[in-house]
């Protein structure tokens, strides 16, 4: 016994000394490092590299970029069970140690004395946040020892609540997802508190070894770990039995989820990162910046669908041009084929499939998903063969006339959900849609196919409007003496003009001339000698300076006669934003697309502040304008000048920092009040009974817009609108060429407005103008524009300015008879 005490004793001595001499070398340790030692502090200013994310105004993903994947979550949105996962697989005394766990450590020293190197790390949870945040990576023992001692000391400043959030948000779980909500966006397509046990049980899993015991690419080894993890779990009581054998049924059904991406509106993303990455450079893929734009989710879906429904159309009715490659199948293994096929993408939809076998009913075809499908010979027999883009071949009589094995065709599934031979659209086309009363950018597209052609037409391509830009030169018209009644001359004129390159013979588009017209007939008709002559009237100049307050180039408006025609050079949301006064009562608004933006924990750091049309803002409502033809109409003051760049979505003139007081904004008045109604009206008349009485399917009343065609039918357009939104389509070539015959903006540019607006006005009242003061409606002669005489059965009614109201009143069939006229209709 006194051998067993001294023994004791003896021990209990050399521990108390191995103490003394460990706390010594720790102390020693801590001194001679302290110097190079980080501040810990710094954990609780942690910035977390996080992607910029954009949303449509309704709260739809659009876009993410950023090379790291990350949405940081907080400790309290950490589902319980998977910490517990956590510690069952890292560091099950967690809660308990004090940031090193001696155990593990004395494991870990084992291994460095008996082999010279590290092999396991002997570390906490605690140990890999001072790794992941300070260190490097090298298995040296200086750096194991730092990360000891940074360990203590995160213990000592931060809460064991505080360590887990940041542990759980910085570590990398494959797929260039970091942090635990990333990895469950990544695997599973859900947010991390809406997952199982099993799959909670997986994402802990991933730490050790993100690449080993990926669920998508080593699906084995994952269920390997995962199960060790859960069946750890059940061992340390963290779950019951019937927990545990339900999740280790569970079979691995991850599979890799880009972002979750809501709204297909990569043209709108682009254009957004553009103009932010002016605002903050490079840290805009770092620093969690979130946008929301005007974008309408649903209109924007229905813009992209009606753009592609517009364009397949147009391809399908001008012939199939073919087979995009051919394969030797017979020389090609299944798996060559396959690879193959793997070099063409998918496209909007259309999926590239190699034909395999051709037989009387049909083709059999391979994807590239390795599914062997069937394509009918109903979803064949449209495929005329291209000859140019007048013309087409002969109906095809069966499949092997349009198909053959080996061929590489696209596919697509039709409105019934069959599937139907398709082929990529080389013409191209763009919608821009906006909110007139602000210049909200409600939806927009840029072509068939940000990923097949990343080129923007609707903000980027300059092409001729054609009649599209009459209704400007109609306004100037009606701001200088002009009324719905004045009488214009249809009729050929021949011009000698220098900027011309000499006579120039201009013809309305079906070689017809209808003599003396009204302006409100020649524009919902678009007559071409009536434009012409209103411009010669008004004096070039005098009209291209008018028409240019609606948001154009100077540069790309000729001063001619040709202008008159279209011959300037816009881009889609140019003439869209023109249009936009004449929906909105006669102002020029911004096109915009940012309505605020906020950093990575949800402060607003900027918000829109747009020009607004605000009739009740005025001073002066217009109601005594004097407008006649000497003395032309200047527009009234601006209250707020735009400030964006012709061309250009305005993003520096419109946000303006969050917390500081925002004063309103009113948009400067082009078109007086009571002009701009008869504009609306008249523009009301080419969907009633003009170019665009194809819109007439949408049964509204309270719709206006205009049609386009350039020479050659190279540009077809269609804008139109009512007070609440405003759209214009183009279609077109990139290189301008020909579409072909019978394609004119009222056949191929105006089906794709009405396709959108169906959708977009649906469930919106209709809201026609009244008749603002000082406007009166009178019954006219059609054929004079004068008053009409007493008991004129043909008699129309029509909309003056007060002040312009005809005096003379139409003679009836009797009075000419009896009195023939001597002064003739007057005409420009």
């Amino acid at each position: 016994m006194r051998i067993l005490k001294r023994l004791f004793k003896w021990l209990a001595t050399l521990s108390l000394i191995g103490v003394f001499l460990g706390v010594v070398a720790l102390s020693g340790a801590y001194l001679y490092f302290s110097p190079e030692m980080p501040d810990v502090q710094t954990l609780r200013q942690v910035k977390f590299q996080t992607p910029l994310r954009i949303y449509s105004s309704d709260d739809k993903l659009i876009a993410e970029f950023g090379e790291k994947k990350r949405a940081p979550v907080s400790f309290e949105q950490i589902p319980d069970d998977f910490i517990k996962a956590l510690q069952a697989a890292e560091d099950a005394r967690f809660f308990d140690h004090f940031g090193i766990d001696i155990r593990g450590l004395t494991r870990a020293a084992f291994q460095l004395a008996s082999t010279g190197r590290i092999q396991s790390g002997g570390s906490t949870i605690t140990m890999q946040v001072a790794k992941n945040f300070f260190l490097t990576r090298e298995q040296t023992f200086k750096r194991k020892f730092v990360e000891i001692l940074l360990s203590l000391q995160i213990e000592r400043e931060l809460d064991k609540q505080e360590i887990m959030e940041l542990y759980v948000n910085k570590i990398y779980l494959g797929h260039r997802s970091y942090g635990i909500q990333a990895a469950a966006n990544t695997y599973y397509g859900k947010n991390i508190n809406e997952l199982s046990l099993a799959e909670l049980a997986m994402i802990a899993g991933l730490p050790k070894a993100p690449s080993a015991f990926n669920p998508i690419t080593n699906p084995e080894r994952a269920k390997e770990r995962r199960d060790w993890i859960l069946g750890r779990m059940l061992k340390l009581g963290y779950i019951d039995t019937a927990a545990h054998d339900v999740a280790i049924e569970t079979p691995v059904h991850a599979r890799y989820h880009r972002s979750d991406i809501e709204l297909n509106a990569p043209y709108i993303a682009e254009v957004v990162r553009q103009q932010l990455f002016e605002l903050y450079g490079e840290d805009l893929y770092t620093d969690g910046y979130r946008v929301w734009t005007t974008v309408n989710s649903r209109m924007q879906a229905e813009a992209t669908a009606a753009v592609r429904r517009g364009l397949l159309d147009y391809t399908e009715r001008h012939g199939y041009r073919g087979a995009e490659a051919s394969i030797d199948i017979e020389s090609l293994s299944p798996t060559d084929q396959l690879n193959a096929l793997q070099n063409h993408t998918a496209y909007a939809g259309l999926e590239p499939a190699l034909v395999l076998a051709v037989d009387a009913e049909g083709a059999d075809l391979l994807l590239r998903d390795e599914t062997e499908v069937r394509l009918d010979w109903a979803g064949i027999k449209w495929a005329r063969p291209f000859r140019s883009i007048h013309w087409t071949g002969p109906a095809p009589k069966k499949p092997a006339d349009v198909v053959s094995a080996g061929d590489v065709i696209r596919v697509m599934n039709d409105d019934e959900g069959n599937l139907k031979l398709t082929q990529l659209p080389e013409v191209q086309g763009a919608l821009a849609a906006l909110a007139p009363q602000d210049g909200a950018v409600r939806a927009l597209v840029g072509g068939f196919s940000f990923y097949h052609n990343k080129f923007n037409r609707a903000t980027q391509a300059y092409r001729q409007p054609g009649s599209n830009i009459k209704p400007f030169l109609y306004t100037a018209a009606l701001e200088n003496g002009f009324t719905p009644a004045s009488i214009i001359n249809d009729a050929p004129v021949v011009f000698h003009d220098v900027s011309l390159e000499g006579a120039w013979r201009p013809e309305n588009d079906n070689g017809e001339f209808n003599g003396p017209t009204r302006l409100r007939e020649a524009l919902y008709r678009s007559r071409n000698l009536v434009s012409i002559r209103l411009m010669r009237a008004l004096g070039i100049e005098q009209a291209r300076q008018f028409m240019l307050r609606f948001g154009f180039e100077p540069d790309r408006f000729p001063a001619n006669l040709s202008l008159s025609l279209g011959s300037a050079s816009a881009t889609p949301l140019q003439v869209v934003t023109g249009y936009a006064a004449l929906a909105n009562g006669g102002f020029r608004v911004e096109p915009y697309l940012i309505s605020h933006i906020t950093d990575a924990e949800g402060k607003m750091l900027l918000k829109a502040n747009p020009l607004q049309a605000c009739p009740e803002c005025e001073g002066d409502t217009g109601e005594q304008d004097t407008t006649t033809a000497a003395e032309p109409i200047v527009a009234e003051p601006a209250l707020a000048e735009p400030q964006t760049a012709e061309g250009e979505i305005a993003v520096t003139s419109i946000l303006q920092p969050a917390d500081a007081p925002q004063q309103p904004r009113y948009a400067e008045r082009i078109i007086s009040p009571r002009n701009a109604f008869l504009m609306y009206d008249i523009m009301n008349d080419v969907i009633n009974r003009g170019t665009g009485r194809r819109a007439l399917a949408l049964k509204r009343s309270d719709l206006a817009g205009k049609t386009g065609t350039t020479n050659e039918q190279k540009d077809v357009w269609f804008s139109g609108f009512n007070t609440e939104l405003v759209a214009t389509t183009w279609v077109g070539f990139d290189q301008p060429s020909p579409l072909g015959r019978g394609e004119y903006g009222s056949s191929r540019a105006l089906p794709i407005w009405i396709d959108f607006m169906e959708d977009a006005l649906e469930g919106v009242p209709e809201n026609r103008p009244s008749a603002p003061a000082g406007v009166v409606r009178i019954r006219i002669d059609p054929a004079s524009g004068k008053r009409a005489y007493s008991g004129q059965e043909n008699a129309i009614y029509e909309y003056f300015r007060t002040e312009d109201v005809p005096t003379e009143t139409a003679r009836s069939p009797e009075q000419q008879m009896q009195a023939p006229a001597t002064e003739a209709i007057f005409s420009y």
